[in-house]
């Protein structure tokens, strides 16, 4: 079971990505006689790190737009991630407390606050589907004590907005690369966000 005090002493570790020297370098593991064929730069990649990491975590290291899910060993596979704009992006420790598929969507008060022209229409919801900016797949973010912190990691039918830093805070793939990610990550994962650098 994860607890307060663990979150608080991980939390306290994650003062920046170079404190985990296991994702400071990388390797990705050539497919055996993979095809010749253009690489989508968007897609999952399974990478060698520079040391060993508990599987079933996620790392996200805002400031080179990557997400890496750890699968054991020094592995883990890779995810090209669009971040919160800065002000919004909050790192932290975390858990992955629910898993939705075609997620339905609310604005928060702040988000209507801050940008009412673009959220008040949204103030009741939309449901799940294509065109819902939570898209195929999301992870709901939880902290011990405080329960969901209304942080995602979710998909976009908006490709182009994968490496920049644009959202409301989430994090996000692509929907097809969501979909992935969601199969392979089990409910409690941690999820630690790494901070930005100033």
């Amino acid at each position: 079971m994860l607890t307060r005090r663990h979150f608080i002493a991980t939390g306290a570790a994650i003062t920046a990505f170079a404190a985990h020297p296991a994702f400071s370098q990388e390797a990705e593991v050539p497919a055996p006689e993979a095809p010749i064929i253009p690489a989508d730069p968007l897609a999952p990649t399974l990478v060698t790190l520079a040391g060993v990491v508990p599987a079933n975590e996620i790392h996200m290291d805002p400031n080179t737009f990557r997400l890496y899910l750890t699968i054991g060993g020094d592995q883990a596979m890779r995810y090209a991630v669009g971040v919160g704009r800065p002000g919004l992006y909050e790192p932290g420790s975390f858990f992955v407390g629910a898993k939705k598929k075609w997620p339905s969507w609310t604005p928060t008060p702040e988000m209507i606050a801050r940008d009412p022209g673009s959220y008040e229409r949204f103030k009741d919801g939309v449901e799940g589907g294509p065109n819902n900016p939570l898209g195929a797949r999301a992870l709901y973010l939880f902290q011990p004590g405080r329960g969901d912190t209304y942080l995602r990691i979710h998909g976009t039918n908006s490709p182009r907005t994968i490496g920049t830093a644009v959202s409301n805070g989430c994090a996000r793939l692509t929907n097809e690369f969501v979909v992935d990610l969601y199969d392979r990550t089990p409910m409690q994962s941690r999820v630690f966000l790494y901070p930005r650098d100033a």
